[in-house]
């Protein structure tokens, strides 16, 4: 028997991420409190009718393309709902192919939608459930894991292809700063720029500096420097995003632990006092600069306001 739809409308809030944190590449997952904001209903016209503001309004697609309605669909299919069509309103806040998650949030925030579209969802579509959908829309767990379950993540897929996750307190001292340039660079085409394998030595390398780094990021900050050194992705992309990593050079040399926010171009910072000032006087006027808190949630449902 296919599941019984909500008719009222429903909305979620599903939070940006930073992924790698330097040596952890595709393990490390950080949720950010920069929120999407979608609301959705089940309608008896066939189809999809989409609305975009804020961030990606204008470019993104508004039909059955759009990433958020794809989700959806997939979400619907695996909880056998079979509604006619849905009318959906994105919100963004979360920038577009700037390596903060937008591609993540958009497909968490789309299986949590049809989710809570349907009666008795949670049930039909539990979290762990709803990881493994989003999975097979992006092959790497750490954005998807941090936009489903908020906090400080680390993810892995496990022989069989599903993925697994443990969510850690981040340590209180530190201080997430985010530095966002103009133009973004689409997560495909910075991955292409990867080799196929990689030194033996750079992979030990990485390997000892992301076990410190979960020891940095949860008990004892003073290591951060080290344990966001990076031998495996960032250096390999330069030719796409040179500024960015300059400005983590730049950081990194005043003592400030810097990383590439995911795929880039933005900038991550994390200190034990506020670096805005600091980020903003060596990035420069053409990035946006702000200090961000950590999501304590993941995706969620709230009431929609009157």
């Amino acid at each position: 028997m296919a599941a019984e739809l909500r008719r009222e409308p429903m909305r979620i809030l599903v939070p940006a991420s930073s992924a790698n944190i330097g040596p952890a590449f595709d393990s490390a997952g950080l949720a950010l409190d920069i929120v999407d904001d979608l609301v959705a209903m089940i309608t008896d016209d066939d189809g999809v009718l989409i609305e975009v503001a804020g961030e990606g309004a204008g470019s993104v697609a508004l039909d059955e393309s759009h990433l958020v309605a794809r989700s959806m669909v997939l979400g619907f299919a695996a909880m056998d709902a079979n509604p006619h069509g849905f009318i959906l309103r994105c919100n963004n806040a979360i920038p577009h192919g700037r390596g903060l998650g937008s591609s993540a949030a958009a497909i968490v925030g789309g299986l949590a939608l049809a989710r809570a579209l349907v009666v008795d969802g949670d049930s039909l579509l539990p979290d762990a459930a709803l990881l493994q959908v989003a999975k097979s829309m992006e092959s790497h767990p750490d954005n998807i894991s941090a936009a489903l379950y908020g906090g400080l993540i680390f993810a892995w897929t496990n022989e069989s292809g599903s993925a697994g996750h443990i969510r850690l307190d981040l340590h209180p001292a530190i201080r997430p700063v985010i530095a966002v340039p103009a133009s973004g660079l689409p997560t495909a085409e910075a991955r292409s720029a990867l080799p196929l394998e990689v030194a033996f030595e750079d992979a030990a390398f990485n390997v000892a500096r992301s076990a410190l780094l979960l020891h940095a990021l949860t008990t004892e900050p003073a290591h951060l420097l080290e344990a966001t050194s990076d031998r495996l992705h960032q250096n390999l992309r330069r030719s796409m995003y040179g500024p960015s990593l300059e400005l983590v050079e730049a950081l990194r040399a005043a003592g400030v632990p810097a990383v590439i926010s995911g795929a880039g171009p933005s900038v991550l910072a994390l200190a034990s006092d506020a670096t805005v000032g600091m980020v903003a006087g060596l990035a420069g006027a053409l990035w946006r600069v702000s200090q961000v808190s950590v999501a304590g949630q993941g995706v969620r449902t709230v009431p929609i306001e009157r």
